[in-house]
């Protein structure tokens, strides 16, 4: 068996997304003076972060990303350089998010009872019932691209590990906001610099948040309002009509069978999990069974061939999981084994030959620490 082969591929959904997930955040930048505000303490500021609430909003929000990664197809708002998102909500659940991706766009509206998907690339929509477990999906993708959700994630991870100040004002969108800032505490060990969140002054709601990393001046990844329009948006934003002549798959929430349940708790079981570290420095680790192993190498993995359009220079192939480690990552070695490294800005991930996988925003000796604590 191919070893290697084998467990590159069964880590690099997870790599991916991890890297992805380290990348969404942003901010863009603040024009005017630097308002003049009260004072406010670092406790109050987090307090209102933590604990923000939706709220009826129309806006843009800028994603740039510095990560150190190629791009990614069809998602340039987790790859290096400029985005923008369109998102709406009314507070209440329903929501409507456009995301550009080259010449096409993709559209999700949450309309209550409905999820609907458009891909302008293919003119296909995807129905999901409200309550789909695949409703999962469309939350994540929208948490990535909305700095309130994503303030407040971080946030509240990284606040007992952090050292918390507010470090001036500044304005966003054209409001005035306080710049909450976090530093990790001496003893983390992270790439990381510090974490800076963009609260309103008014609303106390974050309007932007952006990762800095050790040894840079500028941002490596940053998210947040260049446009904010607050209060009661157009009802009819939160219904959608699919466009004539497109095709429309409905995805149903049936429960799943007792068959598929044992399915998957079977191929749960096929990777072991656990967290090493805590704060900035906690490393997510993993295993693959070699039953899992096998049955990836049996699965026929390939590359895509030259059918459908043709890819961006620099773009990573769809489907080919080989291919897209091979220009994230590099061959490394130590007493832990042999196995790929894949590096960014941001943090990195280790992919073992023999199916360990460690993830964090650490250097790579955390990573190697953390691996070995896999056997």
């Amino acid at each position: 068996m191919n070893r290697r082969r084998v467990t590159v591929g069964v880590a690099a959904a997870g790599v991916v997304a991890g890297a992805a997930g380290l990348g969404v955040l942003a901010m863009p930048a603040g024009a005017g003076p630097a308002p003049d505000l009260p004072a406010v303490s670092a406790e109050s500021l987090v307090e209102s972060v933590v604990t923000a609430k939706p709220a009826a909003f129309g806006g843009t929000v800028e994603v740039a990303n510095d990560l150190g990664i190629p791009a990614l197809p069809g998602m340039p708002q987790l790859s290096d350089g400029d985005s923008k998102v369109r998102m709406w909500t009314d507070g209440e659940g329903r929501f409507r998010m456009q995301l550009p991706a080259g010449s096409a766009e993709r559209t999700v509206v949450d309309d209550g009872a409905q999820v609907w998907s458009w891909n302008s690339e293919d003119q296909t929509v995807t129905k999901l019932p409200h309550d789909a477990e695949d409703r999962r999906r469309v939350d994540e993708a929208g948490k990535s691209s909305d700095p309130v959700a994503l303030s407040r994630e971080v946030v509240s991870a990284l606040q007992e590990f952090s050292e918390i100040t507010v470090d001036g004002t500044a304005r966003v969108a054209n409001r005035p906001v306080y710049e909450l800032v976090l530093t990790p505490k001496p003893a983390e060990r992270t790439v990381l610099r510090e974490v800076r969140v963009a609260v309103d002054a008014e609303l106390r709601m974050p309007l932007r948040v952006a990762l800095l990393t050790n040894g840079t001046a500028a941002p490596a990844a940053q998210i947040g309002f260049s446009e904010l329009n607050v209060g009661p948006q157009d009802a009819g934003l939160f219904s959608f009509t699919p466009p004539a002549g497109a095709e429309v798959k409905e995805e149903t929430a049936a429960e799943p069978t007792e068959q598929d349940k044992a399915k998957a708790e079977e191929a749960l079981g096929q990777i072991s999990q656990q967290v090493v570290g805590t704060g900035w420095d906690t490393v997510l680790v993993a295993k693959a069974t070699p039953e899992l192993l096998t049955q990836f190498e049996q699965s026929g993995q390939r590359p895509q061939t030259d059918r459908g359009p043709r890819r961006a220079e620099g773009d990573v192939p769809q489907g080919d999981i080989q291919e897209l480690i091979k220009q994230l990552g590099k061959p490394v070695s130590g007493d832990w084994g042999s196995g790929t490294l894949i590096t960014s800005r941001v943090g990195g991930a280790l992919i073992a030959d023999d199916g360990r996988v460690a993830l964090g925003a650490v250097p790579e000796q955390v990573l190697v620490e953390a691996i070995g604590q896999v056997k």
